[in-house]
């Protein structure tokens, strides 16, 4: 079987560095996964995601023409179909949240004003 994009593999790790983790495949081919494509969250540190002889499932995201090969540990993951909002609920949602910015704004906007007025002026401004 060749090594294609979008396939799912199994491979071992079997380096580590701090900008991603080298991982063999079949036929003794190795591939690089990212830093970035480790977890679905912020990697910081790799060793705390992965150590050398973990076996993973691996997905190839690209072969370059000089034989590098790309891979993802986060997208080679099966997860459920999340379903969409409907067009309606994020229209209601979008002017609920609408809505509330215009009334925080105006209230920021009348404290602003009332805070700063006291403070103009200049001779015979009152003094408090």
């Amino acid at each position: 079987m060749s090594i294609e994009v979008g396939s799912k593999l199994q491979g071992k790790v079997t380096g580590i560095t701090n900008f991603g983790a080298f991982v063999e495949l079949e036929e003794g081919k190795t591939g690089l996964v990212h830093i970035s494509e480790v977890a679905d969250n912020y990697v910081k540190d790799i060793n705390e995601h992965l150590t050398v002889g973990d076996e993973v499932k691996v997905k190839v995201i690209n072969v370059e023409k000089d034989g590098k090969i790309g891979l993802s540990i986060r997208k080679a993951k099966d997860r459920p179909q999340v379903r969409q909002k409907s067009q309606k609920e994020r229209t209601e949602n979008f002017e609920s949240k609408m809505n509330r910015f215009l009334k925080d704004s105006e209230d920021r906007l009348a404290s602003l004003k009332k805070h700063t007025e006291s403070k103009r002026g200049g001779r015979g401004a009152r003094r408090g």
